[in-house]
């Protein structure tokens, strides 16, 4: 459940530390409070939509944070190691701040987290109905989705669309197949005999390194020889040359060094030299009788260097690129010879409808038993806001196939007994809307796994003894959960377990939003401002006080 909600210059809250209970609570206040700006600022923590005009005039960010409990269950729990974000004691606080430029930052316990983490999270923590939530019923594909919800089918409706999507995908290979048989054979002959080229060329990126290599050292064989073998003469032959006279140097200084030690480390130095001269020329001797002109061998090398790089102006790449387009010349090969045959397409497109079929009729097989439970439990609920004989059905009808499977939901409902059946987009009262969407979403959340239900005036459009009773479904909900709900009627608040009260005040020259939780006196005045206006009697009070003591 929600323990803490924290609030930093979010539009007009300054500084805001609210704890909150557990059961049902009611936010309440006058019209224009900033009653809905607490769940606003909730939902930014939840991960939803944020922008600059969040952000309280004058300040530079808006920050919200929000402390939960961590839910029993390991989905949650698991979550978290997956994605490598730390569960603190139980305790999870998502944090969100928003700057003047509309920039988001996110954190979850303390460590940076992307927005779609953070929306994630909050999925499983918490469930906003806003006060025009019965309007997205309205929406095929939103009636859809709250079945599949109930039906806990959301890997077969996965399922479906990706099956739907490989059938579609075979049905165009076939057509295109069907349709371009003669160009298509013409791009696998060109591609083939590319390849065909290509693979003479045998070209091989390592070997093309080699291969260079050898063509330079070849290429220069006689300035090779030539060169070593003068280095050789004047380091070996001669009477000048380099190790002799190294040798003889080397010899006088020993004698030197006899008559005095100073010339020790000069000595040193030149033995070190004429070794390191002899052996170079021991390696050049080596190195010059190793190297051949080898006419024959160049030319190969210069024919095969030839062969490449024509292939490579030919086809406007690098030599190195000679690979890379072999393999995509490949693919596209691959793909043109599976799409070449008409009939072997239409067996696979015929495979692929199967498999999608029979993941269908599983899916249509989850949806029929949930919606015949949300039928009769929203009916129900019906009958008690105030629409006695009213009647409820989540329709199933076949339909062409489709990614959402192969029958479309429609929510029908009839009002008032003896009416017939029909589609709830043509519900023509918005008090009757308002009524049949508080019953769907009251039945959907009870269903829910999610620990803190949230309703911000899903009230609207009703009164009086519907009310009330939406405040005793609401307080219902609340024994097995945490529920919050903004509300403007006094029947509901007084079904709550706990209430506080929102309102304006002057600071500064700034409106300001503050928070008042209320004990059981003021709880009494709230109310009977609810129920009484701006005069407030002792009639009035009354009433108030025989609402709450009927909890």
């Amino acid at each position: 459940m929600l323990r803490r909600l924290t609030i930093r210059d979010f539009v007009i809250v300054d500084r805001l530390d609210l704890e909150f209970a557990a059961g049902f609570g009611a936010l309440t206040g006058e019209t224009g409070a900033g009653k809905s700006i607490l769940l606003d600022a909730l939902g930014l923590a939840l991960g939803g939509r944020g922008e600059a005009a969040m952000v309280r005039s004058g300040r530079e960010r808006a920050d919200v944070a929000a402390e939960f409990d961590l839910p029993a269950g390991e989905g949650l729990a698991a979550w978290l190691v997956e994605q490598e974000l730390p569960a603190d004691e139980g305790m999870l606080i998502l944090r969100r701040t928003i700057d003047m430029g509309g920039r988001s930052r996110a954190w979850i316990n303390g460590v940076a987290a992307t927005l779609a983490q953070l929306r994630a999270a909050g999925e499983w923590l918490a469930d906003i109905h806003g006060q025009h939530a019965h309007h997205a019923l309205l929406r095929t594909d939103a009636q859809r989705a709250l079945l599949d919800a109930q039906a806990g089918a959301g890997a077969l409706v996965a399922e479906v669309a990706a099956r739907h999507r490989e059938w579609q995908r075979l049905l165009r290979l076939q057509r295109e197949a069907e349709a371009d048989s003669a160009s298509s054979a013409r791009e696998r002959e060109l591609l083939a005999w590319q390849l065909r080229e290509l693979e003479q060329v045998g070209f091989d990126i390592e070997e093309w390194a080699e291969i260079n290599a050898e063509h330079a050292r070849l290429a220069h064989a006689a300035s090779l020889i030539e060169g070593a073998e003068a280095a050789v003469v004047a380091l070996g032959e001669g009477e000048l040359a380099v190790c002799s006279v190294l040798g003889r140097l080397d010899g006088r200084i020993a004698a030197l060094a006899d008559f005095d030690a100073g010339l020790a480390d000069v000595r040193e130095l030149i033995s070190a030299a004429a070794i390191q001269a002899d052996e170079a020329l021991h390696a050049l001797r080596r190195y010059r009788d190793r190297l051949d002109l080898d006419p024959g061998r160049l030319a190969e090398l210069e024919r095969r260097i030839a062969a490449v790089m024509e292939a490579a102006r030919k086809y406007r790449v690098q030599p190195e690129e000679l690979p890379a387009l072999a393999q995509q010349w490949r693919e596209r090969l691959d793909t043109l010879e599976a799409t070449a045959d008409p009939a072997r397409l239409a067996a696979a497109a015929q495979a692929a409808r199967a498999a999608f079929e029979s993941v269908a009729a599983e899916l249509t097989a989850a949806r029929l038993p949930a919606a015949r439970r949300l039928s009769e439990e929203i009916a129900a609920a019906m009958q008690d806001l105030a629409m006695a004989g009213g009647r409820f059905e989540v329709a199933l009808t076949p339909c062409a196939p489709s990614a959402a499977g192969v029958e479309e939901v429609e929510f029908r409902v009839a009002a008032n007994a003896g009416q017939p059946l029909r589609s709830l987009a043509k519900v023509a009262s918005g008090g009757e809307l308002s009524r049949i969407g508080l019953a769907i979403q009251v039945i959907t959340s009870r269903d829910s796994a999610v620990p803190t239900l949230i309703f911000d005036e899903v009230d609207v459009g009703i009164g009086g003894r519907v009310a009330e009773i939406v405040g005793k479904l609401l307080a219902r909900l609340g024994q097995d959960r945490q529920v919050l709900c903004v509300t403007h009627l006094p029947q509901v608040a007084a079904c709550a377990d706990w209430q506080w009260r929102i309102a304006k005040r002057e600071q500064g020259g700034e409106t300001l939003s503050e928070v008042a939780p209320l004990d059981d006196a003021a709880r009494v005045e709230e109310v009977a401002r609810m129920l009484g206006g701006v005069n407030i009697t002792a009639t009035t009070r009354e009433h108030a006080a025989e609402m709450l003591g009927r909890r």
